[in-house]
């Protein structure tokens, strides 16, 4: 089974997918995409990391996402994912910035197949980030973009699709 969660910062998505990975009493291996590029976003990775079970094992994974995935996925464990969204800034900007487009297609690509053709129990959380007003800069309206399209695409080769807001979530698939 392959899950899509998606909400707003703070929704509760992340917590929302640990008790998903709880719920499926397989192992979970917990691939993160994130990567500490200020004091801020160190915090960030702490509180995540505080709050997962010990015996879980974690990979940081943040580009190669589809070869982790074709490397882990099993009926005996459970992938969870979090955040696809940082994934995909990674995959489409280089750490100054730049767009590194030709990264961004061959990783999308490979994340779409190996999601096609995977085995067991994947469980992926990324930010919903189309719902506010158009941004104003290109490489901001396109990474909005991107995402939508890549939510788009996911949506279609998942089992399920949820959308958490407050804390709640709703099933949309």
């Amino acid at each position: 089974m392959i899950e899509l969660i998606l909400g707003g910062a703070r929704s509760g998505k992340s917590r929302y997918a640990e008790q998903q990975a709880v719920a499926s009493n397989l192992p979970v291996i917990y691939l993160a995409t994130a990567e500490a590029g200020d004091a801020e976003m160190r915090q960030r990775i702490e509180h995540h990391r505080h709050r997962r079970p010990a015996e879980w094992q974690t990979l940081e994974e943040p580009v190669q996402l589809a070869n982790a995935i074709q490397q882990h996925a099993s009926p005996n464990c459970c992938l969870l994912i979090d955040c696809l969204t940082l994934w995909l800034s990674n995959v489409m900007f280089d750490k100054n910035g730049n767009p590194q487009e030709a990264l961004f297609q061959t990783q999308r690509t490979a994340l779409l197949d190996a999601l096609n053709h995977c085995d067991g129990r994947v469980i992926m959380v990324s930010n919903e980030v189309g719902m506010g007003v158009v941004a104003a800069d290109p490489l901001t309206r396109r990474f909005v973009d991107e995402a939508g399209f890549l939510h788009q695409a996911l949506a279609q080769i998942c089992d399920s699709v949820v959308l958490v807001s407050a804390g709640l979530p709703q099933k949309l698939k």
